[in-house]
């Protein structure tokens, strides 16, 4: 009788530690996603101090079925955030690639429209957001929008992953549309200092057109 007693209650000790080191690692997860000033998109591997990678991994996956984390694709999560119009926003296209990006080693850059978007150069969020890289092409569904990533030559991912990167594919853009003279000036009003360094840097490896582009935004010049 004593031996099965002492069976039950080491039983229900063992429950109970599990209950609380399981309740430990939500509660982590969720102080370190709120201690986060700006929005991003996280997987097990952010989380890898506070447990074991399959504990971690069940701890978001209770989290997103309990509606405090949001599952933005297998293996990857994110905090949604109310908007006081639009309501709960769409995960952040930047975050998402940044986490897919993570641990590849490629370069990349956003491109096209997006690229000027993030810019506030237009206030086009097109539904298909393209990426240069030198890494694997591929597409991925984030709700309604679609992430394709472009393989590109070293010439097209000059300045990737870096400020200046994202106006020189932006320029690029921005040409094709007849708009390229209104944003120059704008940029050059906007841009840091730092930036405007690095694309005088970068200049010489840009494109003929580009280069007194550039210029003028780096001089602060304004008009064509």
């Amino acid at each position: 009788m004593g031996s099965l007693l002492s069976k039950k209650l080491v039983c229900f000790c063992d429950k109970v530690a599990m209950r609380k080191t399981t309740q430990s690692i939500d509660d982590k997860i969720i102080r370190s996603i709120n201690a986060r000033r700006v929005a991003s998109v996280f997987s097990a591997k952010d989380f890898s101090s506070f447990g074991k990678r399959p504990a971690v991994s069940q701890a978001l996956t209770r989290l997103a079925r309990q509606g405090k984390l949001r599952r933005v694709r297998q293996g990857l999560y994110d905090l949604p955030r109310p908007h006081p119009i639009l309501g709960t926003t769409a995960p952040d296209p930047t975050a998402v690639v940044q986490a897919l990006m993570k641990d590849s080693g490629a370069l990349w850059q956003f491109s096209g429209a997006y690229a000027a978007n993030r810019l506030g150069l237009s206030e086009q969020v097109p539904a298909k957001i393209l990426v240069q890289t030198d890494g694997t092409p591929r597409q991925v569904l984030l709700g309604k929008l679609v992430l394709i990533f472009r393989h590109a030559s070293p010439r097209n991912l000059v300045g990737a992953g870096r400020p200046a990167g994202l106006v020189i594919q932006a320029l690029r853009h921005l040409r094709k549309t007849g708009l390229l003279d209104d944003a120059v000036d704008r940029l050059g009003q906007r841009l840091d200092a730092a930036t405007k360094a690095d694309l005088a840097i970068l200049s010489g490896s840009l494109p003929a057109w580009m280069r007194p582009v550039v210029e003028r935004i780096t001089s602060g010049e304004t008009g064509p």
